[in-house]
């Protein structure tokens, strides 16, 4: 396989053999902010409206607690415990949740 290298020539600036001004270094410190810039708040402009929320449906609400009760037991690999405590569980969590939102 051929060795391919790619070299590139410095362009010329016009008006002299080197070019002028600040170096790469101090370009790059240039263009930092400052620690002292203020940031502004981010505001809601005030022609945006906010989506009501959204309410659960009893069989939404089963759903989710027979997955949380599920993953309980899951958790646990299906041994011991007791299945009404598991969803008895789940409920409160879920309750606690969508009460939240």
């Amino acid at each position: 396989m051929a060795d391919l290298r790619v070299t590139t020539t410095p362009e010329k600036k016009p008006g002299g053999g080197k070019a002028a001004g600040k170096s790469v270094a101090a370009k790059s410190q240039a263009k930092k902010p400052s620690a002292t810039t203020e940031r502004k708040p981010i505001t809601k402009p005030s022609n945006v409206q906010v989506p009501p929320r959204r309410t659960v449906t009893p069989e939404e609400r089963w759903r989710m607690v027979a997955e949380a009760a599920y993953l309980k037991a899951e958790k646990r690999g299906f041994t011991g415990g007791n299945p009404t405590d598991d969803w008895l569980a789940a409920e409160a969590e879920i309750d606690k949740i969508l009460s939240q939102t």
